[in-house]
């Protein structure tokens, strides 16, 4: 059993007993024979045996004790590959690297995402190890220059494909000629040319191809054959060219009998260059979304700084600092308006074209056009942390994070070149020991005659030159590099959609789960209403009395000599929520101060979840809340029942107020719903996804809100605790549902975390977000029926996509096997199906998720 020592650096310890629940918990597991743990020192060493358990393991046990272990993310960008095979390859190089957790590699992207422990590897391990498996890193001498690193390292691999392509097609161009004369007996190649037999010219031409744009094809063949031990699509065309090369040869040496098919090994390399040169072009254009997106980062800024402006790079900026921003600038980072008002334009972040009104206090994101007002901004998010780069690295590690149905074409993939191999050699073999045969059954069939005219006893070629063509065709049509492209061309667009129109994506798989969603559950406030409750009622209520102090028959109001006023109802409920940060507390304290009371500070606050408050206002204890606190307390919320009634119905959250014991009176706030809020209930439903509503509101108040936003009551759960949420959710999904949850508060992140697909409203809290699968930039629950409608679509695509490579494959490897494909076109079709797919997926470009995608009908 070989082990291995991995030194972890570890946050969240507080004393000796921390350290001693790692130690316990990692060495717990399977495969670790030591574990040594120093809270002074904030780290650890774990001694395990590689084989039986994963360093990933381990850093999921100590995150799973409730410690952070430090793991660091980097995009590494790699050139040279060709096919999904030679992502795998790179994959399993990096994951094999000591230090090394995860690593997601992008064929389409050309990027490595790679999560790794600092303590123990680096940037340049990651990079010698991609190096290890044959291929070329894009080295990059710090992270601020990593995008111009690789967008460098992409623009001169596009200009290398181009200048071999030109080199190839200038040498080959007369070749045609040679191959139009054998193809058709033109008589245009005479004995002789520049006094040299032609099958010398030709071996001329042909070679210098054969060994300038072969040279990539043998050098990757070698790596992926004898260092990664696995065949890729660099395997097909060097067998493929060399088989016509070779064959050429031995013919031109007289070593065997034969035609010369120098033009067809080298068209068959300027065809591959040629796709190779298109297909690096195409991979820039489906990344040009996010790259625009980051050149429009501002480069500068006006800093104020004690009463004097000056310009300054945006580097210079950090938090706190103050900036002047003119009508028509970009605001250069996140921030929060002190001074002046206008209209941002966030179009380019939220994908919302109307601007939003800006002003003292609000907040605006970085790069952002200010359009018509003087701002003064102080920065409170700057370099990698402001919104902009957040969303391009979110959308960066959904690419690397791909759909399930990735797996089906890599599975395929891994298979796929030793059975083309497997294939061409048997249809050669059986074509030399079976020509009359298979010619005759051929020949029957409805379709085109054999190449060269079949085997000689079909009047053609003779049976080994025919077995060598049918070997040649059937090894270069095949083509994994187009299943490789299929899912992650598409995901990468998609996600990118995503982003433009304000809908991040944290990973490919959960694009991919979005579009089975068949329940979404809202979060009411905040969510599906504006979430800036207003003080609406003040009643006072009591133990009715008659004006002579006996009880009231008919259950009247307090009279004047028994009751509280209304201001000091409302003053007593004030004081007594203006410890609490939760919005109903907010919108009494400023209902009560813009009425002119005189909200005192109270004592012995407490905050009691999902109930309310209770306080001690001047001499008197205090009780702000639900029926169920006051029950509790032994106060009889029954008086207050027609009241709190009534309220509720009309869509306003009631609370009751105690004092000393007594009920006294109702407070009550209310909350807007959205504008979208019933459209977007709407389309889900006519969608045929059922719609519901979760709330810690009272059920009259939530069944008034869901009439209004036109979802069923009988979907509505509340009075949910906000530690009851996950489990409300859980208890949906246990009815075979699959659930979005919708929301936006800090209590509302267990819940998004369980969900089949959690949603955080981008305006709510980091918590949130963070816990979520998908964020929303936009504040519109609108954007849920665009997340789902940009899933189906990115889904269609991939099935298109698939679809094609896999039908491409189906219909010609039969045709090469049967000896009815010439090689030379054969490998312009293997070039033309890589293309073909990127092209698709970059038409999807085009899509706006304000309507369904027009095809998806037609793939489901």
């Amino acid at each position: 059993m070989s082990q291995h020592r991995s030194r972890i650096d570890i946050q969240g310890m507080s004393c000796a007993n921390c350290s001693q629940t790692i130690a316990d918990t990692v060495e717990s597991l399977d495969g670790v024979s030591d574990a040594s743990i120093n809270f002074a020192t904030d780290e650890g060493t774990v001694e395990y045996d590689p084989e039986t358990v994963s360093l990933a393991r381990v850093f999921e046990a100590i995150e799973d004790a409730g410690y952070t272990p430090v793991s660091e993310s980097v995009t590494v960008a790699v050139t040279d590959m060709s096919c999904a095979n030679c992502s795998e390859a790179v994959a399993e190089a990096l994951e094999a690297t000591p230090g090394v957790l995860g690593a997601e590699v992008n064929y389409a992207t050309d990027e490595a995402q790679v999560t790794y422990n600092p303590a123990e590897t680096d940037l340049a391990d990651l990079y010698d190890a991609v190096e290890r498996a044959g291929y070329s890193p894009v080295r990059e001498d710090s992270e601020e220059d990593g995008g111009d690193a690789r967008e460098t390292a992409r623009q001169e691999e596009v200009t290398r494909q181009l200048r071999l392509t030109l080199f190839g097609a200038a040498l080959s161009a007369p070749l045609l000629v040679f191959m139009a004369d054998h193809l058709f007996g033109l008589g245009l190649v005479g004995d002789e040319l520049f006094g040299l037999p032609p099958g010398w010219v030709a071996f001329a031409l042909a070679t210098p191809v054969q060994a300038v744009l072969g040279r990539p094809f043998y050098r990757n063949s070698y790596q992926a054959l004898v260092n990664n031990r696995r065949a890729n699509m660099d395997v097909l065309i060097a067998l493929g060219s060399t088989t016509a090369y070779v064959y050429s040869v031995a013919v031109l040496l007289e070593l065997i009998a034969g035609g010369l098919y120098f033009d067809t090994a080298a068209l068959i390399l300027v065809f591959i260059t040629l796709g190779n040169y298109l297909e690096a072009r195409s991979k820039g254009q489906a990344g040009e979304a996010l790259r625009t997106l980051l050149e429009m980062e501002a480069d500068t800024a006006t800093l104020v700084e004690d009463g004097t402006e000056r310009e300054v790079p945006i580097e210079e900026i950090a938090v706190g600092d103050r900036m002047k921003v003119r009508p028509g600038e970009q605001i250069p980072t996140d921030g929060v308006v002190v001074d002046g008002q206008s209209a941002v334009d966030e179009s380019m972040v939220t994908g919302e074209s109307v601007p939003v009104e800006k002003s003292a206090g609000d907040e605006v994101v970085g790069s952002t056009i200010n359009e018509n007002g003087v701002l003064v901004v102080e920065a409170t998010k700057v370099g990698k942390d402001t919104a902009l780069q957040q969303i391009v690295q979110t959308v960066k590690k959904a690419q690397s994070r791909q759909p399930d149905i990735q797996n089906v074409a890599d599975r395929i993939s891994a298979y796929f070149v030793p059975a083309v191999i497997v294939n061409a050699l048997a249809w050669g073999v059986v074509w030399f020991l079976f020509p009359e045969v298979l010619a005759g059954v051929v020949d029957a069939l409805p379709l085109w005659g054999l190449v060269a005219g079949g085997p000689v006893a079909a009047g053609g070629v003779s049976v080994f030159e025919f077995a060598v063509i049918v070997f040649a065709s059937a090894v270069l049509i095949a083509c994994p590099c187009a299943l490789g492209l299929a899912t992650p061309a598409a995901t990468m667009v998609g996600t990118t959609i995503g982003a433009q129109n304000g809908v991040l994506f944290k990973g490919g798989d959960v694009l991919e789960r979005a579009k089975d969603v068949d329940t979404v559950v809202f979060d009411k406030t905040g969510t599906l209403t504006e979430g800036e409750m207003e003080l609406t009622d003040v009643v006072v209520v009591g133990e009715p009395v008659a004006d002579g102090g006996e009880p009231a028959a008919d259950g009247g109001q307090l009279t004047p000599q028994e009751s509280l006023g209304e201001d000091e109802l409302l003053r007593l409920a004030a004081s007594a929520e203006r410890g609490s940060e939760h919005p109903l507390a907010r919108a009494i304290v400023q209902g009560a101060q813009e009425r002119g009371l005189d909200v005192s500070e109270s004592e012995a606050f407490e905050n009691v979840p999902g109930q309310g408050v209770r306080a001690t206002v001047g001499d008197s204890e205090v009780l702000v809340g639900n029926r169920t606190l006051l029950r509790e307390n032994g106060v009889d919320p029954s008086p207050a029942a027609e009241t709190m009634e009534r309220l509720e119905s009309e869509g306003t959250t009631a609370m009751l107020v105690a004092r000393d014991g007594a009920l006294v009176g109702v407070v009550a706030d209310a909350d807007t719903v959205k504008p979208s809020a019933r459209e977007a209930v709407s389309q889900l439903r006519a969608r045929g996804v059922d719609v519901m509503m979760i709330t810690g509101d009272n059920e009259r108040t939530a069944r008034a809100v869901a009439e209004q936003v036109g979802i069923d009551p009988g979907n509505v759960r509340a009075e949910v605790l906000p530690e009851d949420k996950s489990d409300a959710v859980e208890a949906i999904q246990s009815e075979g549902r699959k659930a979005m949850m919708v929301g936006d508060g800090v209590n509302d992140a267990p819940a998004l975390a369980v969900a089949y697909v959690g949603t955080a409203i981008g305006s709510g809290t980091d918590v949130a977000i963070e816990a979520a699968d998908v964020t929303l930039m936009r504040d519109d629950p609108l954007d849920v029926v665009k997340a789902i409608r940009i899933s189906e679509a990115t889904l269609a695509k991939i099935k298109q996509n698939l679809v094609w490579a896999l039908g491409y494959n189906t219909a010609m490897i039969p045709l090469a096997s049967l000896g009815l494909l010439q090689p030379v076109l054969a490998a312009g079709a293997m070039a033309f199906s890589s293309v073909s797919v990127l092209s698709n997926s970059l038409l999807f470009r085009r899509y706006t998720p304000d309507h369904d995608y027009e095809l998806l009908g037609r793939l489901r």
